[in-house]
């Protein structure tokens, strides 16, 4: 049987329309998927949607609730079209990630970092959404209901939540600013999200401030108590703050871990790990030019120098104690050995007003972060079970009292507290 001419041609046709819609759909190798997988390494997005020896971007990572109130799990976001969001259109992927508003679970809670992404411009979106669709592995793994009891349960109050607390509307560049600046705050506002961790949260858990302009900027990155760790200050305060580094040095611990005298400690090993390593130099400057433009906490304090303290009984009784336990890698004044020990003379992380770094590292130990700038991490021994509380409290308090450092002292009641925090945990 010969079919016509015209039934031929019109086969044709529809089998080159087929073939170019087909062509025309992105593969993990267009640049606009490739730039989503950049921009997703930006935002940190693998953190919260990968569970521990899980599969990425497949969820299920527990995360508790304040208060003992139960417990979240992250989602599945991989394009799997059943359990993930493999059938969201761009539309409503845009109004999750933006504003907290999920078609599957109807308003998120605020754990998701929605008010910082609201800062997101379009075309970022975009290639998100390329990437999260076409450069992602789908995986069939069902997502987990919440663990929180009825009526905590109830997602209507987080309505009102957003209208109180969110915002909306991408980031306006402030004319008066670089373009570097610009890139930065953009960066570090939005994509970074680094207020959700670095920035004190109200009676509500809002973050008090979502920029550094306004009535409450001067919050904005200060630092608070997150996952019983302490997210540093990241404003210009020389003492616990950022006003002692330049922005080169900035750039290498965001790239490495690690500087010549300082490492990163607690969750942000993870930031640095999954996130931050892999950001272009140019990108990692202008987050340095953003975080060494903003204003200290405390603008007249006094310049820390290393200088003989005035100690308190208990910071003596820590002398001899760190000159068996710690001195060997951090040297009898404090001052380390370069790229290899951090030092604690003047270190920020030691100056924090709370003490919760110092007690955990010396408590539990720890490593420094593995990058392609680090590649041989170094370890901090666990001297929880050699050293009671009242000893760690001594050490804590001696090293936060010596060689120029100024914070308060540790009682054996904090390292009590805080070795059963963790121990629960």
């Amino acid at each position: 049987m010969r079919l016509p001419l015209l039934t031929l041609l019109a086969g044709c046709a529809l089998g080159l329309q087929a073939q170019a819609a087909f062509a025309a759909q992105p593969t993990p190798n267009d640049p606009e998927v490739m730039r989503g997988a950049y921009l997703a390494r930006a935002g940190d997005c693998i953190a919260c949607h990968t569970a521990p020896k899980g599969k990425p971007f497949a969820g299920g990572l527990p995360m508790n609730l304040p208060m003992g109130i139960g417990k979240v799990y992250s989602p599945n976001i991989t394009p799997d079209k059943t359990d993930g969001i493999g059938n969201w259109t761009f539309a409503q992927f845009d109004e999750a990630v933006r504003h907290g508003k999920s078609p599957r679970l109807g308003y998120l809670y605020p754990a998701m970092p929605y008010p910082s992404y609201a800062r997101i411009e379009p075309q970022d979106m975009r290639a998100l959404y390329a990437y999260f669709m076409h450069g992602v592995q789908p995986v069939a793994q069902a997502n987990k209901p919440e663990d929180i009891p009825w009526p905590l349960n109830m997602r209507w109050p987080l309505a009102v939540w957003d209208w109180l607390f969110a915002r909306d509307g991408v980031y306006k560049p402030d004319p008066k600013q670089t373009a570097q600046w610009n890139r930065g705050a953009y960066l570090v506002e939005g994509l970074g999200h680094c207020g959700a961790c670095h920035t004190p949260r109200g009676p509500f858990l809002q973050e008090k401030a979502l920029a550094p302009g306004g009535a409450d900027g001067s919050l904005y990155l200060s630092g608070a108590r997150i996952d019983n760790w302490y997210a540093a200050n990241l404003r210009g305060d020389q003492s616990d703050g950022l006003g002692r580094w330049t922005p080169a040095e900035l750039v290498q611990l965001l790239k490495t871990g690690r500087t010549a005298n300082f490492t990163i400690v607690g969750s942000m090993t993870d930031v640095i790990h999954d996130s931050t390593q892999h950001l272009n130099d140019g990108d990692l400057q202008a987050i340095a030019v953003f975080l060494k433009s903003l204003s200290p906490i405390h603008p007249n304090a006094a310049i820390n120098q290393p200088q003989t303290p005035v100690m308190t009984a208990a910071a003596r009784a820590g002398d001899p104690l760190y000159a068996a336990h710690c001195a060997m890698c951090h040297q009898a004044q404090g001052q380390g050995i370069p790229n290899v020990f951090p030092a604690l003379a003047l270190n920020p992380t030691v100056n924090t007003p709370d003490p919760i770094n110092t007690i955990r590292m010396m408590l539990h130990g720890g490593h420094t972060v593995e990058t392609k700038g680090n590649p041989t991490p170094m370890a901090m021994p666990d001297l929880g079970a050699t050293l009671n509380d009242t000893q760690v409290a001594e050490i804590a308090s001696y090293v936060r009292s010596s060689w120029g450092n100024d914070a308060p002292n540790v009682s054996a009641d904090e390292v009590a507290k805080i070795r059963k925090l963790v121990a629960a945990k």
